[in-house]
C-alpha cells in the first residue's frame, strides 16, 4: 500500500480522516448533531500526529463510558459531561469548532528561533523578555525554557476552553425554573466541572511561580526534571495526600514517563524533518527518491502517533492519581 502523503501544512478534508475510524464517531451519542468542520485543517505533520493521538484517547474513553452506562454506572451524567469537554477541548484546539483562532497560527515544530511564536499573556512576555537578557541561561537551557513557557500558554488555553464550556452549562441551568431530580444531577455535573476548573487553576498558578522564579534565578543545577509536564506533575504530587513511599513511587514513576516523553520529542523532531525533505524532494520529480521518503515518512509519522498516544495516556493516568489525591485533602 502506498503511504499516505499530505501537502505542506494542511490535511485531508475533514470527512476523510487519514484513520481507521470516520470523523466524528456516527455511533458515538457525543458526536451526534456535531457538524464536521469544512475546508482543510492548517496542521503540520507534527500538530495532526497529535490529534490523531488525541482522538484515539477520546474513542477508548467513549468506549469505556459506553460500557459503563450500559451497567447503570454513570446515572449521574459526570463521565458523560467530562467527554463532552474533553471533545469540545479537542475541536477547539486543533480548530474544527468552525472558529478562527489566533492558537493555531503556529504551524510549524521546527522554528527559525523561539520569536515566531507569540505566548499571548503580557505577563509571560514580560518573564520570557527578562530571561532571554539576563545572561542567566545558555541558547540550550532558553530552548528549555521557551517548552516551559509554550506548556504554560497550552495550559491557559484549554482553562480558558474548559470555563467557557462551564459557563454556557451554568447559563443553561440558571435558565430553568424546576428543582426536578434530573436538574439536581445536573447540579452535581456542574461541580464536578468546578473542581475540575480548580485542579486546572492551581496548576497554572503553581506553573506560572515556577516560571517566574527560574526566570529570575535561573535553572537549579539540582533539580530532579526537565521536562513542563513532568515538573508539574511532581509539584501536584507533593501536594497530594500520598504517603512518602507512594511519593517515591511515584517520583520514579515520573523518571520513566520523562524519558517517554524526551523520544517522543526525538520522533517528532524527525517527522518535521522528513516532512520538510518530503516536501523538496516532491518538487524534483525524482521517482525513486520520492517512493523512499515517503515510506520513511510513513514510517515516522506511525511511531510518532504511536508515542504521542502512550505519553497522552500516561499523563492521564499520572493526572488522575494526582486528582483523586488533591481530592481526599479538600474531604
Amino acid at each position: 500500500r502506498e503511504p499516505r502523503r499530505y501537502r505542506a501544512g494542511c490535511c485531508r478534508p475533514a470527512l476523510l480522516w487519514p484513520w481507521p475510524w470516520p470523523w466524528p464517531w456516527p455511533s458515538s451519542p457525543l458526536a451526534r448533531g456535531r457538524k464536521a468542520p469544512h475546508g482543510r485543517l492548517h496542521l503540520s505533520a507534527v500538530k495532526l500526529a497529535e490529534l490523531h493521538s488525541d482522538l484515539k484517547i477520546q474513542e477508548k474513553d467513549e468506549l469505556s463510558w459506553k460500557k459503563l452506562k450500559a451497567e447503570g454506572l454513570d446515572e449521574d451524567g459526570e463521565k458523560e459531561a467530562k467527554l463532552r469537554r474533553n471533545l469540545n477541548v479537542i475541536m477547539t484546539k486543533y480548530g474544527m469548532n468552525g472558529k478562527k483562532d489566533s492558537h493555531l497560527v503556529d504551524t510549524n515544530y521546527i522554528k527559525d528561533g523561539t520569536e515566531s511564536d507569540a505566548l499571548d499573556d503580557p505577563r509571560l512576555e514580560k518573564l520570557w523578555s527578562k530571561a532571554k537578557t539576563s545572561g542567566k541561561f545558555s541558547d540550550e537551557e532558553l530552548d528549555k525554557l521557551w517548552r516551559e513557557f509554550k506548556h504554560h500558554k497550552e495550559k491557559i488555553h484549554e482553562y480558558n476552553i474548559l470555563l467557557e464550556t462551564v459557563s454556557r452549562t451554568e447559563d443553561i441551568h440558571k435558565n430553568v425554573i424546576n428543582p426536578s431530580e434530573e436538574n439536581l444531577v445536573k447540579e452535581e455535573v456542574l461541580h464536578s466541572k468546578h473542581r475540575e476548573l480548580k485542579d486546572k487553576l492551581r496548576s497554572i498558578n503553581q506553573g506560572f511561580e515556577r516560571l517566574r522564579k527560574v526566570s529570575h534565578e535561573g535553572y537549579d543545577t539540582n533539580s530532579e526534571f526537565e521536562e513542563p509536564r513532568v515538573i508539574d506533575l511532581w509539584d501536584m504530587a507533593k501536594s497530594a495526600n500520598f504517603t512518602e513511599k507512594e511519593l517515591e513511587s511515584f517520583r520514579e514513576e515520573l523518571k520513566h514517563f520523562e524519558a517517554k516523553i524526551e523520544k517522543h520529542h526525538h520522533y517528532q523532531k524527525q517527522l518535521e524533518i522528513s516532512h520538510q525533505k518530503l516536501k523538496h524532494v516532491e518538487e524534483t520529480g525524482d521517482k525513486d527518491h520520492l517512493n523512499r521518503n515517503k515510506e520513511k515518512y510513513a514510517m515516522l509519522e506511525e511511531k510518532t502517533k504511536e508515542l504521542g498516544y502512550k505519553v497522552k495516556k500516561h499523563l492521564q493516568d499520572l493526572s488522575s492519581r494526582i486528582s483523586q489525591g488533591l481530592q481526599h485533602n479538600e474531604l
